[in-house]
């Protein structure tokens, strides 16, 4: 066994090194929580009791002894291995030391180099540990251990320094000449190209290997590569700009980012090339965790801001020139901790985004300011470390808090405000409203509805087919699938929706097309009587429940705007599909709920006080019993079937908005008599029966047994050919 692994193992079984011992174990061992990368962690609750450093350099350690390689390589790796993480150790105490005395801890291939000079080559580890030392004081001290350094200590330090810079480079993160160091030790006549070989391939097989050894059977070819270089080319070409922007956005391309295309759209908007040759010297650290769920154009954006800040360009004397952008404070500020999952911050991206749209390329380029409300963005200087700019967005001590509100009302009827109130702050329209906490689940949801849907596709007529609210898409696929002739197009106003959207049609591989719009202005994506289909499948109700008009939600109008652009946009012959919620006739019966469930009345208890819709009232007429309108029967069952992680949402929403008779007559005062409904018809929807069979009793007023009542409506309005758009 390695001698490294069996004092870590000793340590584990509660065996403290001494002082001057495993110096580097000590140091590890005494890693704290905030100086972790949390780049590769999945939940914050991970760290609880952990030390991912110490883990980590494990990992790799296990990785060296099971390779094939001579004692003397092996030792050396060894080395580097167990010193290379030392940057992200030690206590609090010792951390505000080594700054002081100028140690790198920011990027922490370097900050562990330095420690390694510290505490191998020159043993003085008193020096620094102490406080009193400052950046000049440890620059002379460097100086003059210089004089003593041996060749193979020198090697241990280089690859230190240079550790992961492979695979920084494979990421896109750092321009080539940052491993040319490694060149040097045949130039010294210190090793053989082939020796040079032999221990990088088996370093970085540990460094990346110990991260995921399904990562190393990936890169290994790549890396192969680039360790030929180091060793036959050093002066070697970088990536060129495009092709290192698709490294940094490799997990952006993978869940379905079309590269090319938009690459292609921004060099019509600036010359790419020119703008973001500043950045080809550049180390950026932390890219893609910080910036993979923001578009190419926001990404740019955001180097761009960084790169005309005040800091980056800063003449003052004392100021080293920059060599390392850090994108490290912007990644930890986008996640958090949700049900144990470290999430993407959706409520500080949508934020950002909109900060972002404020600005232009001219405005960024003459280094314009922008005041926006509650947020900027910060590209700031460590006064300990001159030569690293750190980028995040800072937000005010009011939106921070809104954010905190919105994140701990995630499962409560005040989310719906919290949210509302983010809006108002930052100036997003209402109408946007996303399903910020939980979308993955909903657009999954939205999929797993496709057998419902199909019957829409018996009535779609000509080519160009609309999908207002299109959710996960799945209507999107059976058009394509099913109607090889038509040109399905998606029309969403949530970015949410949209996004996923993309990126789906992407890995898939699909014809259709979405867009972010307004359903009730059409007209302003597409030209009027061009389009054959439009189709608003479980849809109307949610403009109805979510958009205000005349500054209330719940509005009729609301509906009849959406008919009457929907109908606008349509061409003679065409046709309006609508499928949802609707009402039963006659509107004044009652029903009876007996509940099966002990929590089932405090659930309607709930529901009536929640509700958003419309006053909702019942008569409990026994301990699990209540009789109540059929309709406000049916909405609130709606809400009950779907459970309670959908509730904060679905008290939102009113699902039946008309009964058969009122929808009629919404439509034909709405139309005209341009508009023929040539099929009205309601059912109840698959499932409820089943859904709810042991959950409930659904009774007459009377205690007699009743079935539920229509759930769901199927309206199909044909605009008539020879006349003219409205």
């Amino acid at each position: 066994m390695l001698h490294s692994l069996e004092a870590i193992h000793s340590y584990r079984r509660g065996n403290i090194p001494e002082a001057g011992q495993h110096s580097w174990l000590q140091l590890l061992a005494a890693a704290e929580q905030p100086n972790i990368n949390l780049e590769r962690i999945h939940s914050i609750a991970e760290l609880e009791g952990t030390n991912p450093v110490l883990d980590y350099v494990e990992r790799s350690l296990r990785v060296l002894e099971q390779l094939s390689i001579s004692f003397w390589v092996r030792e050396m790796v060894e080395e580097v291995l167990i010193w290379s993480e030392t940057a992200k150790a030690g206590t609090l105490k010792q951390r505000k030391a080594w700054q002081r005395a100028g140690i790198n801890l920011f990027v922490h291939n370097i900050g562990s180099a330095q420690l390694y000079s510290q505490y191998v080559i020159h043993r003085k580890t008193g020096s620094m540990d102490d406080g009193h030392n400052t950046v000049d004081q440890a620059a002379e001290l460097y100086a003059d251990w210089e004089n003593t350094i041996t060749p193979r200590q020198h090697m241990v330090r280089t690859l230190i320094a240079t550790h992961g810079l492979i695979g920084q480079y494979i990421r896109g993160e750092i321009p080539f000449a940052e491993n040319a160091p490694l060149h040097s030790f045949i130039t010294q006549g210190w090793l053989t190209a082939e020796e040079l070989h032999t221990i990088l391939m088996a370093l970085n097989e540990c460094i990346i290997a110990g991260v995921d050894p399904m990562l190393w059977q990936q890169v290994e070819t790549e890396v192969q590569r680039i360790v030929g270089w180091i060793i036959s080319e050093p002066d070697h070409a970088d990536w060129p700009l495009k092709e290192r922007l698709s490294r940094l956005r490799s997990s952006s391309i993978r869940e379905g980012e079309a590269m090319d295309e938009a690459y292609a759209n921004l060099q019509t908007e600036l010359d790419i090339e020119k703008v973001l040759a500043p950045l080809s010297h550049l180390t950026l650290w932390y890219v893609e965790s910080a910036l993979r769920d923001f578009s190419l154009q926001e990404m740019v954006k955001v180097f761009l801001l960084s790169l005309h800040s005040k800091d980056m360009a800063t003449t003052a004397p004392e100021a080293n020139e920059v060599r390392h952008i850090s994108f490290e404070p912007l990644m930890n500020t986008m996640y958090y901790d949700h049900k144990g999952v470290k999430k993407l911050n959706i409520y500080k991206k949508r934020m950002i985004e909109k900060y972002l749209e404020q600005w232009s390329w001219k405005q960024i380029e003459e280094g314009q300011s922008v005041v926006y409300p509650h947020l900027t963005h910060r590209a700031l200087r460590h006064p300990d470390l001159t030569d690293t700019v750190f980028v995040t967005f800072e937000f005010s001590p009011a939106a921070e808090k809104l954010i905190a509100f919105c994140i701990e009302a995630e499962k409560s009827p005040l989310y719906e405000k919290a949210v509302l109130l983010l809006f108002d702050l930052f100036g997003l329209r209402r109408d946007a409203y996303d399903r910020f906490h939980n979308e993955e689940t909903y657009l999954a949801d939205m999929n797993s509805s496709g057998d419902y849907k199909k019957v829409l596709l018996d009535y779609i007529v000509g080519k160009r087919v609309l999908d207002i609210g299109p959710g996960g898409g799945v209507l999107l696929d059976l058009i394509e699938q099913e109607k090889p002739d038509a040109e399905p197009i998606g029309i969403d106003i949530s970015t949410n929706v949209i996004e996923a959207l993309e990126r789906k049609k992407q890995r898939e591989g699909h014809r259709w097309q979405v867009m972010k719009g307004d359903a009730l202005q059409l007209d302003q994506y597409v030209q009027p009587g061009t389009v054959d289909t439009v189709i608003f499948s479980s849809i109307l109700h949610e403009l109805y429940s979510y958009i205000e008009r005349d500054g209330r939600r719940f509005n009729t109008d609301t509906v009849v705007a959406a008919l009457k652009s929907s109908f606008h946009v349509l061409s003679p012959g065409g046709r309006i599909l609508i499928r949802d919620g609707i009402m039963t006739e006659p509107e004044e019966q009652k029903r009876r709920i007996r509940f099966l469930e002990p929590e089932g009345m405090r659930w309607l208890e709930r529901y009536a006080q929640d509700f958003q819709g419309r006053a909702i009232t019942f008569e409990r007429v026994a301990e699990n019993e209540a009789v109540l309108n059929i309709n406000d029967a049916m909405e609130f069952l709606y809400t009950y079937t779907w459970g309670e992680e959908a509730y904060v949402h679905e008290i939102q929403e009113q699902f039946g908005i008309f009964t058969p008779s009122t929808y009629e007559n919404c439509i034909r005062e709405a139309l005209g008599e341009q508009a023929e409904i040539i099929r009205l018809e309601h059912f109840l929807q698959e499932g409820y029966t089943e859904a709810l069979a042991e959950r409930i009793v659904f009774m007459k007023e009377d205690g007699q047994p009743a079935r539920l009542p229509d759930s769901t409506c199927l309206i199909v309005i044909e605009k008539k050919k020879g006349m003219a758009g409205r």
